[in-house]
């Protein structure tokens, strides 16, 4: 199954400027199979999804989040209480408590803006599920280096998403998944199991 597992929309996203139901247009042109919505810090309520899905039921509709935490951004999928992980949460921390929770913490767009993946993986001990590996705010060398990273760390699970913040990018990178993803707890055990293989989508580039 094909997944964007990176998405903003501009009702909970300041970021950006997509409305909610022209994101699912969007994923539907780009041959997803679902999406999971990714607003900085704020998880979708279930009664916010049931509108969504009402209007697209042929698509896997999910919430994650991504969290500011200290020293870069994490994709956390699967968990049951967000306001256990707050803004500037350390890394070892937060990925503590999702574990704790039952989800999955994938890192963000890795060494973007100087940061020092490395470096913090070592100084926190921090136990990731995986690494996205391209997106459209990734450029070449980034895409490069999460490359290498896989080579390092050879159990990360790889992600490909959009981090799309307008309907045009929507799906141009996505997750192939080869697992039936329903339900959230299906997504963690994908995320968990590397049962999902990092594309670029040719006609979204």
């Amino acid at each position: 199954m094909k997944f964007d597992l990176h998405l903003h929309t501009r009702r909970h996203s300041p970021d950006s400027v997509t409305d909610p139901f022209d994101l699912l247009r969007s994923a539907r042109a780009a041959g997803l199979d679902g999406v999971v919505l990714t607003e900085h810090d704020y998880w979708w309520p279930d009664e916010e999804l049931a509108e969504l899905r009402a209007f697209a039921p042929d698509l896997v509709i999910l919430s994650g989040v991504e969290v500011t935490g200290r020293g870069g951004d994490m994709l956390v999928y699967g968990i049951t209480d967000p306001s256990r992980l707050p803004r500037g949460i350390g890394w070892a921390e937060l990925v503590r408590e999702v574990h704790q929770q039952g989800g999955a913490a994938v890192a963000a767009h890795p060494n973007r803006w100087g940061q020092p993946f490395e470096k913090l993986v070592r100084e926190t001990g921090v136990e990731l599920d995986g690494i996205e590996v391209m997106s459209n705010n990734m450029d070449d060398e980034l895409r490069a280096k999460a490359a290498d990273l896989l080579l390092r760390y050879p159990h990360l699970a790889q992600l490909g998403n959009s981090d799309s913040h307008d309907p045009a990018t929507v799906g141009c990178c996505y997750t192939d998944f080869a697992a039936d993803i329903r339900t959230p707890a299906d997504l963690v055990a994908a995320i968990r199991g590397r049962a999902g293989v990092a594309r670029v989508n040719p006609a979204r580039r």
